[in-house]
């Protein structure tokens, strides 16, 4: 994100929208290009023919998709902090001060 505000022409599922965002056009595009991708793929399996309710229905595969990826990151988080702990631990008193006394 640099801060200016650029507008992109981008299409998903056969409509054009203008969109305005501090985010790079190539990122716009890009995720653009994934909801466009996400609805074709509901509407191409057959379980619904409306472009609205199909757009409903990938609007929630990526909130879930985006969901599992936080809880992902917060389990890695976790883990990368249970192993600092424990590697602290099995360091010599004098590296376990200095550790500490970094952190802060």
């Amino acid at each position: 994100m640099n801060g200016r505000k650029s507008s992109v022409r981008v299409t998903i599922v056969g409509e054009e929208y203008t969109i305005r965002s501090d985010a790079s056009p190539e990122h716009t595009r890009a995720v653009a290009e994934h909801v466009d991708r996400a609805i074709r793929e509901i509407m191409n399996s057959g379980a619904v023919a409306e472009t609205r309710k199909a757009a409903i229905l990938a609007a929630l595969q990526i909130t879930d998709d985006l969901f599992q990826a936080r809880a992902q990151s917060e389990e890695i988080a976790e883990g990368m902090q249970q192993l600092s702990s424990e590697i602290r631990r099995r360091l010599p008193p004098a590296k376990r001060v200095s550790g500490e006394t970094a952190e802060r």
